[in-house]
């Protein structure tokens, strides 16, 4: 049973201990409650679909470790075979039979042809980057603002995520030189990408986005006469010779089955030439990976002259996990995936209806998140629409949910992840959270804080 998360004295007691030793507390900045106030929660432990906070607080998590937990917490048959390959030895800095058969796994759902393990989402999009250049000889990058690809030194620019939460444009310590490579357009601005290619088309490497973006609230990709935009990016790219890339570190195997690329790309007929992978296929473990044609990943060394290595990629244990999770992960998963978020996010938007406070819920495949509009609005198309947020109304939510015991994404601008553990149980608990918390909502007023 939830407990009350309001005195959290354990957490506050780490949190101390750990600004002492670590900036800012924490390994990642969005976990910091910066965007929210007060104190990160210390977790324990997890099972299912509930966390564990040092203070004996129990949550429903609608984070899922930022979204690879598809299967739940603890999900026996992962632990089983994780604690296996675990006996068996962690790391041999050699190859092994769990990376070359979760490298099929993923070439058998996606379009890639070859796929190469990493051990980050940065890693993935900085190695994809560096791909593109190489194959093009070009050096422009094109990304869009709001995106979030890690902290690449030339993706940082207007990126969504944790540089959305903390407020930084881009990022101390990136070269003049590497940011002037890289353009920054709105997102679904078909008309800003023309423009881009026409004046500088000749030097465009690629075109990196999320596939659908995640990292400033759930923002689809908008359809214009029955073309979606990562179709008109996908054939604009081909067009000028440059190189298209899907980020799907977080949409892959979490948006559907087949990623975001099996809700459209599947069904338009197009495919990107480069693909990254995260989140999902590492099972909780840290693995990640980028593919996409066979002659552009022929370029890589040791078949090619683009060096990429690391020591630890395709690591078994790691490699295991996300296997055994991809291989638990059917349609039946996506079918109760897709049920409880529909659940979630109706009831989500019916508590602030009643509540009287504009908002929007958007979804791409399983995967949703929350608007608190200072207006209605129709929809939320860019990172500037994303923007116009009513943040002081979210705050009071997210407390007024983690007291409830509902674990929300502590910051406006993340998506949320069910899991096929949210059993009826779980959905009641956040659903007889969810009026107050709206209430709460309604009336705060700016400036408050925590």
């Amino acid at each position: 049973m939830a407990s009350s998360a309001a005195d959290p004295a354990a957490s506050a007691e780490l949190f101390a201990r750990a600004r002492a030793v670590t900036p800012g507390g924490v390994n990642s900045p969005v976990r910091a409650f910066s965007n929210v106030g007060g104190t990160p929660r210390f977790i324990e432990r997890a099972e299912g679909a509930w966390l564990h906070d040092a203070d004996g607080n129990a949550y429903v998590d609608l984070v899922a470790s930022w979204g690879p937990m598809l299967l739940g917490h603890a999900h026996p048959e992962v632990t089983a075979a994780v604690q296996a390959a675990v006996s068996r030895g962690t790391s041999y800095g050699t190859p092994t039979r769990p990376e070359v058969e979760l490298a099929e796994e993923i070439v058998a759902r996606t379009p890639v042809e070859r796929v190469r393990l990493v051990s980050s989402g940065t890693e993935a999009t900085m190695s994809a980057i560096r791909l593109a250049r190489g194959f093009t000889g070009r050096d422009v990058v094109v990304k869009f603002a709001g995106c979030y690809h890690g902290h690449v030194d030339a993706l940082l620019a207007a990126a969504g995520s944790g540089v959305a939460t903390h407020a930084v444009p881009g990022s101390p310590g990136v070269p003049e030189a590497v940011a002037a490579a890289t353009l920054v357009l709105p997102y679904n601005d078909r008309a800003a990408v023309a423009a881009a290619f026409a004046e500088h088309g000749d030097r465009i490497a690629c075109v990196i986005t999320e596939a659908a973006p995640g990292n400033m609230g759930v923002v689809p990709p908008a359809y214009v006469d029955g073309e979606g935009f990562n179709a008109y990016l996908a054939r604009t790219c081909r067009d000028h010779g440059a190189l298209f890339i899907s980020d799907e570190v977080m949409t892959g195997f979490r948006a559907s089955r087949r990623g975001q690329w099996g809700l459209d790309g599947a069904h338009e007929g197009w495919t990107p030439d480069l693909m990254t992978f995260g989140k999902v296929m590492g099972g909780g473990f840290p693995a990640a990976a980028f593919g996409g044609r066979a002659d552009v990943m022929a370029l890589l060394s040791p078949d090619g002259p683009v060096y990429q290595a690391g020591t630890l990629s395709g690591n078994p244990v790691a490699c295991t996990a996300g296997l055994t999770t991809l291989r638990l992960a059917t349609d039946d998963v996506y079918a109760h995936l897709d049920r409880t978020a529909t659940v979630l996010a109706e009831a989500a938007s019916q508590a602030f209806t009643a509540a009287g406070v504009p908002h929007l819920v958007q979804r791409t495949g399983t995967m949703f998140s929350l608007f608190l509009t200072e207006d209605e609005v129709a929809e939320i198309v860019d990172f500037a629409g994303a923007q116009a947020q009513a943040l002081h109304r979210f705050r009071a939510f997210f407390h007024a949910m983690l007291e409830q015991g509902v674990y929300l994404p502590p910051s406006a601008y993340e998506a949320w992840f069910v899991s096929a553990a949210h059993d009826d149980r779980a959905v009641e608990h956040v659903l007889a959270a969810l009026p107050a918390a709206a209430r709460a909502a309604a009336a705060a007023t700016p400036g408050e804080t925590a």
